[in-house]
């Protein structure tokens, strides 16, 4: 990618924090590379290349710096948020897609050939799909070393370094000293088991919208919110935890408290709460883009920091939504409270004394296709019971079906295939699950009723080809256009029973947003 060095050197001489994050500084006398708000003096611009990420940086031979550290710096790129094959393979990446597999094994996940996917991060990003794994290790594992009190064996493994060999090995290369002597004094902020994390992301952001949107939709035993902390019990590979996420907005950021035994997941649950949050989105890109739209500008200054709420898993997602079709957002919650209850993992008593309303882990589909007469137990239609049977049936076919990685109209193809989930379900979980920054319910009423003029609403055509110009960036235009919708503040239901073909109101396509 191109990089303007005026503009660039500009940027790092005022320290400007908006360009955290979309380049680094790679200073050739010191072969040390830094983020533009680096409190270090600024060298001359002929002794400095501007680099893409911080992959290139490393892959050309520069350490990352101590002060500044990158490892901590917004997660974000010129490439960031594009509907493209590059930031379907980073999403890939980040939830360990190279830590056993080949890049060609990667490429064939994506539909293309090894070839082609390496001269696509070598365009966009400066450096190889192993380059940047490598540096997603590799600043990972400082970020464990100066925030936790992990031991040296624990962050390796929590890394993904194949052997503590290794990981010693590339720090002395790196940092030239071993990684035990980058550990600060006192540096820690574990409780116990409990590893504490920030997450950085670029201002604003707007987390009363967003922890509002997850207080209304909170599963009782799940989730919980308490005050300005969002609170859910985690499974992953078979094994129970919890997390805890409240908001630094001084520091631009968001604290993690993770519980849970296995070290290696930490990269899976920092990659989901970021989704979950939507920490990798660049507002200034984003709202500059929308408010070339007359009818979006005003909604954007009024509300610049709106995140896309994400999902902490797509199963669970899915399943939400099929209960919710045709009930309010509250007697969705219950319903979703109850096939927690009576199909649920129990947390050990230890994880329900750290957070009293944490009860238990969502049913996995290996549970939801051994229930017993879920239509009974749980009050509803046979007919929506069926169709979570079926969800669960096809998850447990395809582990990878709430993965992102196909691209929207294939990820749209593939959830519509399943029973019990229409359109405009498939564009929701695709916009809270897949991470798609593109999915767009056209046909929902709460966006025709948002866009309505004097002259009357516009038809789903008419917002289609309106909408065509908010590309790549629409499903940040649903979330403002709902968040505008006086009615999406009145009780509404969740989303509707698209197997039935019938005039139907949409409730949760005003109020599945209603922030």
């Amino acid at each position: 990618m191109h990089l303007d060095r005026e503009a660039c050197y500009r940027a790092l001489l005022t320290r400007d924090a908006r360009f955290d994050g979309q380049f680094f500084v790679a200073v050739r006398t010191t072969g040390i590379y830094c983020r533009p708000i680096c409190p270090a003096r600024a060298p001359k611009l002929e002794h400095i290349e501007f680099m893409p990420s911080a992959a290139a940086a490393q892959a050309a031979g520069y350490r990352p710096c101590l002060r500044c550290r990158p490892e901590t710096s917004p997660q974000l790129a010129a490439w960031h948020g594009t509907y493209s094959t590059v930031s379907r393979a980073m999403a890939l990446i980040a939830a360990g897609a190279l830590n056993g597999d080949a890049v060609d094994g990667l490429a064939g996940r994506l539909g293309i050939g090894g070839r082609q996917l390496r001269r696509l991060f070598r365009k966009h990003l400066g450096a190889s799909p192993n380059a940047v794994a490598q540096t997603r290790r590799v600043l990972f594992a400082k970020q464990l070393i100066s925030d936790t009190t992990l031991s040296m064996t624990e962050v390796a493994l929590a890394a993904g370094f194949g052997s503590v060999r290794r990981f010693n090995d590339t720090f002395q290369k790196l940092y030239g000293r071993p990684p035990r002597s980058l550990r600060r004094d006192g540096a820690g902020a574990a409780i116990g088991s409990a590893v504490n994390l920030t997450l950085t992301f670029k201002p604003p952001y707007d987390w009363p919208a967003i922890i509002g949107f997850l207080a209304t939709r909170a599963i009782p035993g799940v989730e919980c919110v308490r005050g300005d902390e969002y609170a859910r019990t985690i499974s992953l590979g078979g094994a129970t935890g919890t997390i805890v996420v409240r908001p630094a907005m001084q520091q631009q950021a968001l604290i993690a408290n993770i519980r849970f035994p296995a070290v290696a997941a930490l990269p899976v649950i920092v990659e989901r709460i970021r989704h979950l949050f939507d920490l990798g989105a660049d507002p200034a890109v984003i709202g500059a883009h929308l408010s070339e739209d007359p009818a979006l500008a005003k909604l954007v200054e009024a509300r610049p920091g709106l995140r896309v709420p994400g999902a902490w898993d797509g199963f669970e997602l899915a399943v939400r939504g099929i209960l919710g079709q045709q009930i309010s957002v509250g007697a969705a919650r219950g319903l979703a409270g109850k096939l927690v209850a009576a199909f649920g993992t129990r947390l050990p008593a230890t994880d329900e004394r750290a957070i009293a309303d944490l009860t238990h882990a969502f049913p996995s589909p290996d549970q939801i296709l051994c229930a017993d007469d879920l239509a009974a137990t749980l009050g509803m239609p046979r007919q929506r019971a069926a169709a979570i049977g079926a969800l669960a049936e096809a998850a447990l076919a395809d582990p990878r079906l709430f993965e992102p990685g196909l691209g929207l109209d294939e990820s749209i193809a593939r959830l519509r295939s399943l029973a019990g989930i229409g359109e405009w379900t498939a564009q929701y979980i695709a916009m809270r699950a897949l991470r798609e920054p593109d999915a767009f319910p056209t046909g929902d009423i709460g966006l025709l009723r948002a866009m309505a003029t004097e002259s009357g609403r516009p038809t789903t055509a008419q917002l289609q080809a309106r909408a065509a110009g908010w590309r790549p960036w629409r499903s940040y235009a649903a979330l403002h256009l709902w968040a505008s919708d006086p009615t999406a503040k009145r009780g509404a239901k969740e989303a509707p029973n698209e197997t039935v073909v019938r005039p139907y109101v949409i409730a949760d396509r005003n109020s599945a947003v209603r922030v």
